[in-house]
């Protein structure tokens, strides 16, 4: 019954990451429309949220000294690299093709999690991503602009490979726990991630030529006038605080491969918002689509990877990462 209650919090956080991550595009719309280079919005998301946990990062700075690669592969991965590559894809390919590429990000953590963690895999979970990605094909509609542009497609195959580095490190510690060694707190490596994050993304998005008076005044949604402030502030706190907070939690409960396969619900998510909020219709091949995607996670879901089948497994940086594929709800949530 524990256990029974931790997946279904996981799965309860890891709806609510989706939730707040695919909020983020409706969200940041009007602002690139308004004028704001799409670069210096992921800047401002970034850095107001590492602004936003300071206090956490002072709280958890012990983690510095006792985890510094995790925290630098999670900033530069999860962090920074998803976003840079993510943004340099679309000016090159399609975004409905970045999006997709970008969304085999759980088909290659089930690749991790059998071919590097020498974890079985249940087909259950592995015809999930199927139903997942194709599903998601038909959402963004893939058929209406693929361009074979190599390096556009490996650009968006990095934000996938960058996406696995955020499932695969936010479980960093679930083996460690269950050893009973003391794991790296989940939201003091959001925060130190988003700092490393934040300084990355300066040096790239060069934020000094922002027209920083659009902020200042109105953006427009579905003919609405809305604060840039506010919008803003809804990409900070909501699309990117609670959104990671939220995943990476959800990830600790559940496992990398049902959060990721979890996580492509951010996609029709983000179509409905945009539908709802800036009247972007839906087409019938995209509504199929988005059928799929959720019976795709449902099977992922109730599919959670079998126990530990052998010893632990080194991950990045050298620290042990557990072969357990489920934890307890018992870690703290803050």
């Amino acid at each position: 019954m524990h256990a029974s209650q931790g997946r279904s919090a996981g799965l309860g956080l890891a709806l609510a990451s989706a939730f707040a991550f695919g909020g983020s595009g409706v969200a940041a719309k009007p602002l690139i429309e308004a004028g704001l280079d799409p670069l210096h919005v992921v800047w401002l998301r970034v850095t107001g949220a590492a602004l936003v946990m300071l206090p956490v990062a002072w709280r958890h700075r012990a983690l510095v000294r006792s985890r510094p690669v995790l925290l630098l592969g999670f900033g530069l991965l999860a962090v920074a690299g998803v976003q840079a590559f993510y943004f340099a894809a679309i000016s090159r390919v399609p975004v409905g093709v970045a999006l997709l590429v970008e969304y085999l990000a759980p088909a290659l953590v089930l690749g991790w999690v059998r071919f590097v963690q020498r974890r079985p895999v249940t087909r259950a979970a592995a015809v999930g991503v199927v139903l997942a990605v194709g599903g998601l094909a038909c959402v963004v509609e893939v058929w209406a602009g693929l361009s074979f542009d190599v390096v556009g497609l490996l650009l968006a195959l990095g934000a996938a490979c960058c996406q696995v580095g955020y499932f695969v490190l936010s479980d960093q510690g679930s083996g460690e726990s269950a050893a009973g060694a003391e794991s790296p707190h989940p939201v003091g490596v959001i925060a130190y991630g988003l700092l490393i994050g934040a300084a990355v993304l300066t040096v790239v998005a060069r934020p000094w030529g922002m027209d920083w008076s659009l902020l200042g005044g109105s953006t427009t949604m579905n003919g609405t006038d809305v604060p840039a402030w506010l919008l803003l502030l809804w990409i900070v706190l909501l699309a990117t605080v609670i959104a990671y907070v939220t995943g990476v939690i959800s990830v600790r409960m559940l496992s990398p491969a049902v959060a990721g396969v979890v996580a492509c619900l951010e996609a029709v998510i983000a179509t409905v918002l945009a539908w709802v909020l800036l009247g972007e219709h839906l087409a019938a091949p995209q509504l199929i689509g988005g059928a799929l995607v959720l019976f795709g996670a449902f099977i992922a879901q109730s599919s959670t990877p079998k126990g530990p089948s052998g010893p632990f497994a080194s991950g990045p940086g050298g620290e042990l990462v557990g072969t357990e594929g489920e934890l307890s709800a018992d870690r703290p949530a803050s």
